[in-house]
């Protein structure tokens, strides 16, 4: 099992194993509209491809370390996190993160202190060199987050990505190294 048994503790957050009840809220979070925008995954995802993500990506893949994002006093899920496309020789991951409970998506509470104890799980705990972020123009909130965490504007991939409505944005990419924490 790649998923690594442990509980990351914030000021209003815990990140915890994803588990298999947390599914349905977090494939319905997903699936809305106004989110699924903002992911590299355009289609609905259905009941078999949440569970094929849980089962070959989440829990076996060594590249992946997943979390759910709880409320730390209430316990309730919030959203997910994690660190993508892991690079053991390179020590770099992609940083990912969304909040759908209360159509939150990114707010000025829970993501900063989720992305922050996902950076220290990177850097300290996997010891990574780089974490990056490719998002979409069109998601201002990740831009006004990635920023707030230390992240760096890295680059611009003009007109890269194919919006819903026939229309184009660019991909923005972001990187922090271990030595700018």
């Amino acid at each position: 099992m790649s998923q690594p048994n442990l509980n990351l503790s914030g000021q209003y957050v815990t990140l915890r194993n994803i588990e298999p009840d947390d599914l349905e809220p977090l494939r319905n979070w997903r699936n809305r509209s106004p989110y699924r925008q903002f992911f590299r995954e355009y289609r609905d995802i259905t009941p078999a491809m949440q569970q094929s993500w849980y089962d070959n990506t989440v829990l076996t893949d060594e590249r992946v370390h997943m979390f759910a994002i709880t409320d730390k006093v209430s316990g309730r899920l919030l959203g997910a996190c994690g660190l993508c496309y892991i690079d053991p020789r390179n020590r770099s991951a992609d940083f990912s993160i969304y909040l759908g409970a209360d159509d939150l998506y990114i707010d000025k509470k829970y993501a900063p202190d989720t992305g922050r104890l996902l950076l220290h799980y990177g850097f300290e705990t996997l010891h990574l060199h780089r974490i990056w972020a490719e998002i979409y123009a069109i998601d201002t909130a990740k831009q006004q987050l990635l920023p707030a965490l230390g992240f760096t504007l890295d680059g611009r991939h003009r007109e890269a990505h194919r919006l819903d409505d026939g229309n184009w944005t660019d991909c923005l990419f972001y990187g922090m190294l271990a030595s700018e924490v």
